[in-house]
């Protein structure tokens, strides 16, 4: 069956991505392909674009009112149930406008001022920024092992010893590696024995392949659901980041308890725009969000075969989700900062992860400029 999205990506060129106006595409020179922002290339859904249609029609432009925050409960709880089989109740799901927000307002509302702020590494950058988390940071380096990122139990346990805070990303940014029923007990398990909290990303869930399953971490258990806070949007499925509407949900009666939570000033910043979409998405874009899995499967099977010739050195694990490529750039001596340079291609220096000498690849792009970066990935190999 033909995927309505190819005709679509296979007209798109770097000067067409560019004339959008993103910074994926303006940020870089002429020439040059951005990969170092996580956005995808592909088409607005056919229902966002005319809810958005309408809403502009109508000047939804002012502040987010409860009507269309209510909707955006409602549609995600919808989603949760249909995509994962988990039941949360919308009076439980409070819009936010980004996962970056929802992590500020967990540190600032649900634990203590001198918290361990917890963060595995590899890491999503800004979970690593001081501005974003406080001065409270430990990372806990994480080990690649048979082929998968795992937390040592042993460290992990050390860090939150007191009490911590982890942020667990899950589809992890920038892996692309789905965490296990099992992995994610082994981590409960811990997070129970300190009497610590998990802030959990999930952002990244709807853009999972076949063979990986994406369990939410509050779904395990009654530990996790209360132990826990749950940070969910449809930014990265659909491509919305510049529409702010992300949601926290407050799995814990605790957390529901702490009423600051749910003043208007504290929730600000979530857009009327932002909250259209989202509610589009999660209750008529399913169909869209399928193709364009779909689509970046084939993108990820055409990388994995073409860097295994391009640059035969380097060791790759194909992501079990997201259209991230984390690139083992060691065994070849090259420094990842230097790969712009050399070739035009700008992705994430690993070092800003937390983790040297690997790459980040953002490659949600149409599959003739994957071609692209495949050929000028493969000048390294002749630059060492």
């Amino acid at each position: 069956m033909t995927n309505p999205l190819d005709a679509w990506m296979a007209a798109l060129t770097p000067e067409s991505l560019r004339a959008r106006g993103s910074m994926k595409w303006t940020t870089v020179e002429p020439g040059e392909i951005g990969a170092f922002i996580a956005e995808l290339d592909t088409p607005m859904a056919t229902c966002i674009r005319v809810a958005l249609a309408d809403a502009l029609d109508s000047a939804h432009t002012g502040y987010l009112g409860p009507a269309l925050s209510s909707g955006v409960s409602s549609a995600c709880a919808q989603f949760q149930h249909r995509r994962y089989a988990w039941d949360v109740d919308p009076a439980h799901i409070v819009v936010v406008p980004d996962v970056l927000g929802a992590l500020q307002l967990t540190i600032r509302e649900l634990v203590d001022e001198t918290t361990t702020i917890v963060v595995p590494t590899p890491a999503y950058m800004p979970f690593l920024d001081p501005v974003v988390t406080g001065q409270n940071l430990v990372t806990v380096p994480m080990s690649l092992v048979d082929g998968r990122w795992r937390m040592d139990p042993t460290e992990l346990q050390l860090a939150l010893t007191g009490g911590g805070l982890l942020v667990l990303v899950n589809l992890h940014n920038p892996t692309g590696q789905v965490a296990t029923a099992a992995e994610l007990a082994e981590i409960a398990d811990i997070v129970e024995r300190t009497r610590s909290t998990v802030f959990v990303d999930e952002i990244h869930a709807p853009l999972v392949y076949e063979g990986a399953v994406h369990v939410p971490y509050a779904s395990l258990s009654p530990a996790t659901a209360q132990h826990s806070v749950t940070a969910v949007s449809a930014s990265k499925g659909w491509n919305l980041p510049g529409l702010p509407c992300a949601q926290l949900i407050l799995t814990s009666e605790r957390h529901r308890g702490t009423a600051s939570w749910w003043t208007p000033i504290q929730l600000h910043g979530a857009t009327p725009l932002g909250a259209i979409a989202t509610t589009a998405a999660y209750t008529d874009g399913i169909e869209h969000l399928d193709a364009i899995v779909e689509y970046l499967d084939r993108g990820r099977a055409l990388f994995a075969a073409g860097l295994a010739h391009a640059l035969p050195l380097v060791p790759h694990h194909p992501p079990e989700a997201t259209y991230l490529q984390w690139l083992d750039l060691r065994p070849m001596g090259i420094e990842p900062a230097a790969v712009r340079e050399r070739t035009g291609v700008w992705g994430t220096p690993g070092q800003e992860c937390g983790t040297a000498g690997f790459l980040r690849l953002s490659l949600g792009t149409p599959h003739h400029i994957i071609e692209d970066v495949l050929a000028r990935l493969a000048l390294l190999e002749y630059q060492t």
